[in-house]
């Protein structure tokens, strides 16, 4: 019997193996699809530059994430706390959900420059909506019986989020950061690609000009593990935070 903790890996091995075997074949030429051998071989010989790259987009990325969460949490008091406050920004922050973020980051290169700013402004815009929408929903799901108990016994409005609400939202919260966790790295390298002198995303425009692609793939392997590497750091955090929750 094959342990539940290596089914994961089972069919992303399957793809390893096929990735393999049609690169290897000849069915498509290797400047197109490199091998995973040559990927790795690429990966460790650019090590370094890779990881001085990385920490520029990791920066951004957790900077824009971290800010992104505290906005999202005092505007999710804010709009749950006040009706017309919540009625009147809801639908702005639907609006901004349709706006494609390739068509923002050429808008934030041109007000700030090609520094640290408008990388980090584009993860925050990326990050704040789905932790915004896990914490409406979960504040407004309460249970109203445990509030109207509360209510009785002479509760203050802000004893209601501290014992009631803030602890059931929780678990909403850590999903809504996982999603921002992994659109963080997202946004940050898409904010790269259209203006800078460091970053993953600098990095891979300039192997793409030189149709580097096994550097290209290298970059793009990098850019998921450093995402699954996030949401898994999110889920050890909700763990020690949320010690009752059953697996």
């Amino acid at each position: 019997m094959i342990k539940q903790n290596w089914l994961p890996f089972i069919p992303v091995a399957a793809v390893i193996v096929i990735w393999q075997l049609v690169s290897s074949s000849g069915v498509v030429p290797p400047f197109m699809l490199p091998s995973p051998l040559n990927v790795i071989s690429v990966f460790i010989s650019d090590f370094p530059l890779l990881m001085t790259h990385l920490s520029y987009t990791l920066m951004e990325a957790l900077i824009g994430l971290t800010l992104a969460v505290i906005a999202a949490f005092l505007l999710a008091l804010i709009m749950d706390s006040n009706r017309v406050i919540k009625q009147s920004i809801t639908p702005i922050l639907l609006l901004t959900q349709t706006i494609p973020v390739i068509a923002i980051a050429p808008l934030l290169i041109l007000w700030m420059g090609y520094g640290f700013a408008p990388k980090i402004t584009l993860v925050f815009l990326t990050c704040f909506f789905p932790v915004t929408i896990s914490l409406l929903g979960a504040f407004a799901s309460a249970d109203n019986d445990a509030l109207r108990l509360l209510q009785s016994m002479g509760a203050k409005k802000w004893q209601l989020y501290r014992y009631i609400k803030i602890p059931q939202s929780l678990p909403a919260f850590f999903s809504g950061l996982k999603i921002a966790a992994s659109y963080s790295i997202i946004g940050a390298v898409i904010a790269e690609w259209l203006g800078g002198d460091a970053g993953l995303g600098v990095y891979m425009i300039r192997v793409r000009r030189s149709y580097s692609f096994d550097k290209m793939f290298a970059v793009i392997i990098l850019v998921s593990l450093l995402s699954l590497l996030l949401i898994k750091l999110v889920g050890l955090i909700e763990k020690r935070a949320l010690p009752w929750r059953k697996k």
